[in-house]
């Protein structure tokens, strides 16, 4: 009998911990999610935030990939919204949803990209408010559920008290982050410390104007040219196939531009669990088992494989799985060597106070009171 208990107790455990919560009838409970809102001051000003939003999305993404919930790995969705900027609707606030929440990166880098200052009047009271009101934060009591709202004007400004609006998000069981732009007690006089302590988030300033400081690696050159090869594995395929295809080219065009550094860091991002593009890529259909291939209509896919067989196009792409998996594996074994390399040159660097390193480090902390680890 005693057997019969202890088996019975760690049968409960191993199904708590994978996601169910009834050991004999299995019921799967809704995976954990990092839900992420990003709202954004686009005013004038804001040209050095944007560009280090741009910049270090990818950083912020890769460390969210090692987030963990018991043996589970948890989804990511990240919204944005602007505020502040003059070429928005006044009546709305000069508040513009950017994006709801969202799994595709390569989305979520456009809608970065997309970003453009212009003057305008802050009203933050108003756009987290907004932002706690329109997406969808769902009731899973086991996600980690953030806010994120960066600026350099009064928390206080606007017809919407910060203070109700932060009162709604935490009933909502959201955590309300500030990021100050500016200097620490100027942040502190214009309430947005006190609107962090409300959100029971942490208040936080950076240099947004600051230049950041890219190390180079021995490892980058052979990371990029590996990326290059990860995108020859992906096959397009539905309506909007051959557009997701050109947008995962633009985004890799996007973060080159900015500099080599945001490159590598996309595409260790890239070979992440969480780049997952099931909806316009064969590769990663096949491998979610959601796509019959002898239903597929063939007129959407690359020109060279709509003459195939269903036996030919399935050996095909299975063919550029193994290969993609093979291209990921040594992705992560150069960042494994990059990351201690890193580690041992930032000692001689000062980047504590820009986006990227702020909200990591805020985002840790706040997952280990949910369970969350790394």
């Amino acid at each position: 009998m005693k057997s019969l208990i202890l088996k019975t107790t760690a049968l409960f455990l191993l199904c708590s911990q994978i996601g169910y919560s009834n050991p004999t009838y299995l019921k799967k409970v809704k995976k954990q999610t990092i839900k992420m809102a990003i709202l954004l001051d686009t005013s004038n000003s804001m040209d050095g935030l944007i560009d280090q939003a741009k910049a270090q999305l990818w950083q912020i993404v890769n460390e969210l990939s090692y987030a963990k919930y018991g043996i589970a790995k948890p989804d990511l969705e990240i919204a944005i919204y602007e505020y502040g900027n003059a070429s928005l609707a006044a009546e709305e606030g000069f508040i513009r949803m950017v994006l709801p929440f969202n799994s595709d990166l390569d989305e979520i880098s456009e809608k970065l990209f997309s970003l453009k200052t212009n003057g305008g009047s802050e009203y933050c009271g108003q756009v987290i408010d907004m932002a706690v009101k329109e997406l969808t934060w769902g009731k899973n009591e086991d996600d980690l559920k953030l806010l994120f709202i960066a600026g350099n004007e009064p928390f206080t400004q606007g017809t919407v008290s910060y203070k109700e609006a932060i009162s709604t998000a935490t009933e909502k069981g959201i955590l309300v982050n500030t990021i100050f732009c500016g200097d620490y007690s100027n942040g502190i006089s214009g309430m947005w410390k006190d609107g962090a302590a409300l959100g029971g988030g942490d208040y936080m300033t950076i240099d947004h104007n600051k230049k950041i400081v890219h190390i180079v690696t021995p490892y980058d050159d052979e990371i990029i040219i590996l990326n290059k090869k990860l995108n020859g594995t992906y096959i397009y395929y539905g309506d909007k196939g051959s557009e997701n295809k050109s947008k995962q080219y633009n985004q890799d065009v996007n973060a080159e531009k900015l500099n080599e550094m945001v490159i590598v860091n996309r595409a260790i991002s890239k070979s992440s669990r969480l780049y997952e593009n099931s909806t316009w890529d064969l590769v990663d259909a096949l491998e979610k088992k959601n796509i019959d291939l002898e239903k597929i209509d063939k007129k959407s896919l690359p020109k060279e494989l709509q003459n195939k067989s269903t036996s030919e196009l399935k050996n095909f792409v299975e063919l550029k799985s193994k290969e993609r998996k093979v291209i990921q594996t040594k992705i992560k074994e150069l960042d494994a060597k990059r990351k201690k390399f890193i580690a041992a040159k930032q000692l001689e660097t000062d980047q504590k106070d820009v986006l990227e390193n702020v909200m990591i480090q805020a985002i840790k902390k706040q997952a280990l009171l949910k369970n969350y680890s790394w």
